[in-house]
C-alpha cells in the first residue's frame, strides 16, 4: 500500500488533506476560503456524482473549459478521483478549436461553469457530447451541477454507478482506486510546428512531478500562492495548484478567474503568499507596474519568485530580485515532463546562475549528440530526460514518439550546455536557431541583450529568409511606457553586446507581440508578423 500512496496524485492530496485538514486550501480573497479537509469532501462529493450521476467510467475523458475559478479546482480533481481523464481547454478556443481538442481528448463530457462557454458548448452539441454547468454557491457545498441527467437519460450511458463500486476513488473512497498506471490529465503540446500533440500524463507521471516541485522549492504547509497562470496549462496547474495542495499549502485565485496586474499584490497580501510562479512576460508586466505606479504598501516578504515556460533574460532576473526582493529562480520545463525538468535551487541548496535554468530536479538529464551518446561539459547538444515525471508517449502518434524517444530518452527538442556543476544552459529550440550563412545563432542570447536596452518592455529575435546568408536575424521590441525608442538606439546597444554577425539587421518596435494563452512570445510566429506583412 505505501507504494501505491506515494505513486498516485490522488494519495499525495488524501495525504494532506488527512494531515493539515483546519489550513486552507483554496481562496477567492475576500469572496471564498476552503479548509484542506472541506476540498477533499467537495471533490469526492463532485466525483460520485459524475460516476453515479453521469456514468463516468474509469478511463473516460472529461473536457473542462473554465477561467481559474474555485470550481475548476473542485471538477478537475474530482474527474481524476473518479478515475477518468480530465483535459483541461483554454475557454477562449474557437468553436473550430473545441471541436478538434474535443474529438482528440475523446470526451463524454464537458463541463463549464455557470456562465457557460458559447463556442465550447456548440462544439459539444456538434459532436454529441452533453454540457454541464459547475456552481459551488457556498463554502459548504456542495457543488451543483446542472445538466447531467440528460447525460445519463439521454446518451445510453450507463448512470447506476453499478460498475467497479461507482469510479475510481469517488465511491470506494480509497487513494488506491486510483493507480499509477491510470491516465490522469490529457493535455497537448503548442502546436506552433505542427498539429499539436496530445500529451497523455498518468497518475504516477503527475505524483513524481508535484514531489519534485515540493522537494526543489521546499514548498510546505505554511506557503501559500496566487495563481497568475491558466489551469489548462501544466504550468500553473502542477507547479502553483497541485505541488501546493499536496504540500498542505494554500493558493489564492483572482476573483476575476485571470491574472491582473492591478490587483496582484492585493492578493497576494490578502493571501499571505511566500511565493509566486509565471512567464516571463508576466513578471514584465509586474515590473512595469511597479516602476510605473509602484505599491502604496511594502512588498510582502517571499521566499522566491519562479519563473519557467520561456527564457528569462539576466537583465529582467536583476530587475525582479532588485524591486522584490526575493532570490528569483529559473526553471525549465515541457508538458511531457509533466512540468518541472530543471530548477535553479533556494539560496540555501545551492548557487543560481543568472542565463541557467539550473539542475535536474528528480530525473536523469544528459546532453546528447545526434547519435544519442553524451556530449563533453560545455558543448552543445539536445536536451534530454527520462523518469517517472516523463509521459510513456504521444498519443496515436508513433511518428512523433519515434523521433522524441530514440536511444531510451525523451527528446525535448532544445539545444542546451551542461557545466561541470550540472547546471543547464539552454541555446534555443533546435528549428529556432538562426543560421546566418554557416553560424549558428541563439536567439535567446539576442532577446537578454534587447532586453538589457533601457527603453525595451519585451522583445524577440527571429530568422527571417535572406538571399545573401540564408537567414538573416531581426527582432521586435515592445517599448516601455513613456518611452520614446527608436531603432538605432536598439542596434547599438547590441553592436556593444554581441557579436557583428549577430546583430539584428531590422528592429520592428510595435505595441503587441503574438503570444500564447500562457502568455509566452511565438517566436516561430512573430516572422509571419511582421515580415510577411511587409513584404507583401
Amino acid at each position: 500500500m505505501a507504494a501505491t500512496e506515494a505513486t498516485t496524485l490522488t494519495a499525495l492530496l488524501k495525504e494532506a488533506a488527512a494531515a493539515f485538514p483546519a489550513r486552507r486550501a483554496v481562496s477567492v480573497p475576500g469572496r471564498l476560503e476552503l479548509t484542506h479537509a472541506a476540498l477533499d469532501a467537495l471533490v469526492d462529493a463532485a466525483a460520485a456524482r459524475l460516476a453515479a450521476d453521469a456514468g463516468v467510467l474509469p478511463g473516460h475523458g472529461v473536457a473542462l473549459a473554465f477561467p481559474n475559478t474555485v470550481e475548476l479546482v473542485i471538477m478537475f480533481l474530482a474527474v481524476i478521483r473518479a478515475g477518468a481523464v480530465a483535459a483541461p481547454l483554454n475557454p477562449a478556443y474557437t468553436q473550430e478549436e473545441f471541436e478538434f481538442y474535443l474529438s482528440d481528448s475523446e470526451a463524454r463530457l464537458l463541463v463549464t461553469n455557470a456562465e457557460g462557454n458559447a463556442a465550447a458548448q456548440a462544439a459539444a452539441a456538434k459532436l454529441g457530447l452533453v454540457h454541464a454547468a459547475a456552481t459551488l454557491h457556498d463554502a459548504a457545498g456542495p457543488v451543483h451541477l446542472a445538466g447531467l441527467p440528460a447525460l445519463a437519460n439521454g446518451n445510453g450511458t450507463k448512470s447506476n454507478g453499478s460498475h467497479q463500486g461507482g469510479g475510481g476513488g469517488a465511491a470506494g473512497g480509497s487513494p488506491n482506486d486510483n493507480d499509477p498506471s491510470d491516465v490522469a490529465l490529457f493535455l497537448h503540446t503548442s502546436g506552433t510546428t505542427s498539429r499539436p500533440k496530445g500529451v497523455p500524463l498518468t497518475q504516477r507521471n503527475l505524483a513524481a512531478s508535484v514531489r519534485n516541485i515540493r522537494s526543489v522549492y521546499r514548498l510546505s504547509e505554511s506557503d501559500a500562492t496566487v495563481v497568475v497562470l491558466p489551469l489548462f496549462h501544466v504550468h500553473g496547474l502542477l507547479c502553483a495548484l497541485l505541488s501546493s495542495l499536496a504540500s498542505g499549502a494554500s493558493v489564492a485565485l483572482p476573483a476575476s478567474g485571470r491574472f491582473s496586474a492591478s490587483t496582484f499584490w492585493a492578493d497576494m497580501r490578502a493571501s499571505g503568499a511566500t511565493w509566486y510562479t509565471a512567464v516571463p512576460t508576466i513578471h514584465q508586466i509586474i515590473l512595469d507596474r511597479h516602476a510605473s505606479r509602484p505599491e502604496a504598501e511594502a512588498y510582502p516578504a517571499l521566499r522566491f519568485i519562479r519563473s519557467c515556460s520561456a527564457s528569462l533574460a539576466p537583465a529582467i532576473l536583476e530587475r525582479l530580485e532588485a524591486a522584490f526582493g526575493a532570490p528569483v529562480l529559473e526553471a525549465y520545463a515541457m508538458t511531457e515532463a509533466s512540468h518541472l525538468m530543471t530548477s535553479n535551487p533556494l539560496p540555501e541548496d545551492g548557487a543560481r546562475k543568472p542565463g541557467s535554468v539550473g539542475r535536474a530536479v528528480g530525473q536523469e538529464l544528459a546532453v546528447l549528440d545526434e547519435e544519442g551518446r553524451r556530449v563533453a561539459a560545455g558543448s552543445p547538444g539536445e536536451v534530454c530526460v527520462r523518469g517517472d515525471n516523463v509521459t510513456a508517449g504521444y498519443k496515436g502518434n508513433p511518428e512523433a514518439n519515434e523521433a522524441a524517444f530514440r536511444f531510451g530518452w525523451f527528446h525535448t527538442g532544445d539545444i542546451g550546455v551542461v557545466d561541470e556543476e550540472g547546471y543547464v544552459r539552454l541555446v534555443g529550440r533546435i528549428k529556432e536557431l538562426i543560421n546566418r550563412g554557416g553560424e549558428k545563432i541563439s536567439p535567446i542570447e539576442v532577446d537578454a541583450v534587447l532586453l538589457g536596452v533601457p527603453g525595451v518592455a519585451q522583445a524577440v529575435s527571429f530568422g527571417v529568409p535572406d538571399d545573401k546568408y540564408g537567414e538573416e536575424i531581426n527582432c521586435a521590441v515592445i517599448p516601455r511606457d513613456g518611452s520614446a525608442l527608436r531603432e538605432e538606439e536598439v542596434l547599438a546597444h547590441c553592436r556593444r553586446n554581441l557579436a557583428s554577425f549577430k546583430v539584428p539587421k531590422k528592429v520592428f518596435i510595435t505595441d503587441d507581440l503574438p503570444k500564447t494563452a500562457t502568455g509566452k512570445i511565438q517566436r516561430r510566429i512573430v516572422a509571419q508578423h511582421f515580415v510577411q506583412p511587409a513584404s507583401a
